[in-house]
């Protein structure tokens, strides 16, 4: 499958690997072949990279999802998916996640580059990176409701965990669309930039996550990512164990 059939690409150069939606005439519109595509590069990435930067062509990151496929009676259609078995429909539903949480992988620091619209779709695609720089036109908005639907391509847990219960379900239950701005206060953005800065800013964090040790900021990622979950005394034991290892690792000493 090629970026022209699946409306996405990836594109490796050393330790870093970037994902584009490629689809700017109808400003990066997902489809399931580019959520199969996704899934496929997480097998397709070589094993020395560190960094996976997520990013939309054109004027916008995503705006959601491609409703005249899914509106249609084809495959990945509602319609097709109304008529399959409730446990078939759910395991294409996890085949769909299985593009975006790939990102979460303990080995790599995902990072989405977003200008313009992240809707629905693009708005889950963003959260699934680790990191978020928003251009300043950036419009956030988890508009799944407006459909008659849930969010369901793994942003729901990555949403409450970086805004809270309260304010994840008011984003998710009204649909309304955000600003950059309100994304930086309540915490969805690492960063804000003027649009025209996006890439030199996406460039210079990238260089930046990549200046350190990498099984160091491996170990970190670990840590960080798991601590929500570890009480205090399980998470200090965590931090002794990943310190041991990294301490006999730099004396030559480790497996």
């Amino acid at each position: 499958m090629t970026a022209e059939t699946t409306g996405v690409r990836l594109d490796c150069d050393g330790p870093v690997a970037t994902v584009t939606l490629c689809r700017p005439d109808v400003l990066n519109a997902q489809t399931p072949a580019m959520w199969r595509a996704m899934s496929d590069f997480s097998r397709d990435l070589p094993g020395d990279v560190r960094v996976v930067v997520v990013r939309g062509e054109g004027r916008s990151f995503s705006a959601g999802l491609d409703l005249s496929v899914a509106g249609a009676s084809g495959p990945g259609s509602f319609a097709e998916l109304a008529t399959l078995p409730e446990q078939e429909c759910a395991d294409r539903i996890a085949e769909f996640q299985g593009g975006f949480s790939w990102l979460h992988r303990p080995d790599v620091i995902s990072v989405a580059a977003v200008q313009g619209h992240a809707i629905g779709a693009g708005f889950q695609l963003a959260l699934a990176c680790d990191l978020r720089v928003l251009a300043e036109d950036a419009k956030l908005s988890m508009a799944e409701v407006t459909l008659g639907l849930v969010p369901d391509l793994a942003g729901t847990k990555r949403l409450v965990e970086l805004v809270g219960y309260s304010r994840a379900l008011e984003i998710c239950a009204t649909g309304r669309r955000m600003d950059a701005a309100e994304a930086d206060r309540i915490g969805l953005a690492t960063l804000v930039v003027p649009t025209a800065d996006l890439d030199g800013a996406v460039r210079d964090l990238t260089a930046g996550l990549l200046a350190n040790n990498r099984d160091a900021v491996v170990e970190i990622k670990a840590l960080l990512a798991g601590a929500a979950g570890r009480s205090h005394a399980d998470q200090q034991r965590a931090e002794r164990e990943a310190q041991t290892r990294r301490l006999r690792d730099l004396a030559g000493r480790g497996e």
